[in-house]
């Protein structure tokens, strides 16, 4: 005869029994072979909330039922949270959110309970939101033809329509239905990258070498702080894209505050002269207040640095040699520029006006760094001083 309790009996019993019923036998037979009375198997088996389902390995990644055990064992320990984790090779954040996600509904952490309830939510196949809801699949296909990003899409959503839970999906599930064709066709124009699959993040390799200039430059590490702060409008990043065959470019020129897009079509060439010539046209069609400094990296076509500075009173500073991050702000615009201008493109076709039309398009982009105003938004703003008081007496 059984000499247990149902509550008291031990865990490799109760491991046992539970192993058995997911192989597929009868309550009464588990209880047998593991020596319990079939009525204390069927406590057992009511206090887990049923085992509906045959066990199957699945990624390391997730909680297996000894993982849970361990964290009920520990948790009638009382032994911190930290130290289950660490025994069991899990973040203490996924620990508390396993206790508190699969907990029964008087709060106590039954670890039989709690993997049933984990395999309860994974199970497949399940209907994708992109599948079963039209009005949300066409919205967000509205929006990437429009070039706007997964991630602003999805922050749009919340903003739009906040009680609508449905509707805030978040970045990924855009993303995986882009890949998948659920909400337009899986082609390079769906997306900025022009990619039509999740591809692994790994770390990029700079180029070699470097153009320098003979002239004497004011190196970056000279750039004044508040520069580096953002607090001020006026300090721009700049640089060129090239074109095919390396025959044509555009420069792009971006304002580190609020992200403002200046494109200026470079004519001729991008030699030291038609990109100082360009350069001084634009410049000196802007207000004062928006061409305070300018930071390029060592290219020979900013050879005639000083003459731009002369002629448009801005103080021009260099990056360093295989430091874009030192430019951060115009190289990821240059990234989102190149869905407009495919590497190989010759840049020549396009006008100043079909350029300024460009620029105003991803000025109109809500941005997180700027709490989801445009750069437009921005820009407009300070220019009415109401968001801005340090310029006023610049």
């Amino acid at each position: 005869m059984p000499r247990y309790a149902w509550n008291k009996s031990p865990q490799q019993s109760k491991r046992r029994y539970f192993e058995l019923i997911r192989e597929g036998l009868s309550g009464s037979k588990a209880s047998a072979m593991v020596g319990v009375s079939l009525s204390c198997g069927s406590l057992w088996f009511i206090d887990a909330g049923s085992v509906s389902y045959v066990e199957s390995p699945i990624s390391s990644r997730y909680f297996n039922q000894d993982d849970r055990i361990e964290i009920a064992d520990g948790l009638a320990r009382k032994e911190p949270v930290k130290s289950i984790a660490e025994r069991i090779g899990k973040s203490f954040q996924s620990v508390y959110k396993e206790i508190a996600r699969n907990r029964k509904p008087d709060g106590r952490y039954q670890p039989w309970f709690a993997h049933n309830q984990a395999y309860q939510r994974r199970r497949r196949p399940k209907v994708r939101v992109f599948a079963r809801d039209d009005a949300l699949r066409l919205l967000v296909a509205d929006k990437l033809s429009q070039r706007w990003s997964p991630a602003q899409i999805s922050r749009w959503l919340r903003r739009r329509y906040p009680r609508n839970a449905a509707w805030h999906v978040c970045v990924e599930t855009i993303y995986e239905a882009v890949y998948r064709g659920l909400v337009l066709a899986a082609t390079g124009g769906s997306l900025r990258t022009g990619r039509t699959y999740r591809r692994r993040r790994g770390r990029g390799r700079s180029k070699d070498g470097s153009l320098k200039q003979s002239t004497k430059m004011t190196p970056i590490a000279q750039r004044p702080a508040h520069v580096e702060s953002r607090r001020q409008v006026g300090h721009i990043e700049g640089d060129l894209i090239i074109g095919a065959g390396q025959r044509s470019a555009i420069a792009t020129l971006v304002e580190r505050k609020t992200r403002l897009t200046i494109l200026v079509g470079i004519h001729g060439g991008h030699t030291a002269q038609s990109v100082g010539d360009a350069l001084i046209d634009r410049f000196t069609r802007m207000p004062v207040a928006l061409r305070r400094s300018l930071t390029w990296d060592q290219g020979n076509e900013m050879f005639h640095h000083e003459r731009i500075a002369s002629a448009t009173g801005l103080k021009i500073y260099f990056a360093d040699p295989h430091s874009p991050w030192q430019r951060g702000t115009n190289e990821n615009t240059n990234g989102l520029l190149r869905q407009y201008f495919p590497k190989g493109t010759d840049l020549n076709h396009w006008t100043q006006d079909q350029l300024d039309e460009i620029a105003n398009e991803l000025n109109d982009r809500p941005r997180l760094c700027l709490n989801d105003l445009t750069p437009n938004q921005a820009v407009r703003r300070w220019w009415n001083q109401d968001r801005y008081p340090e310029i006023r007496h610049d």
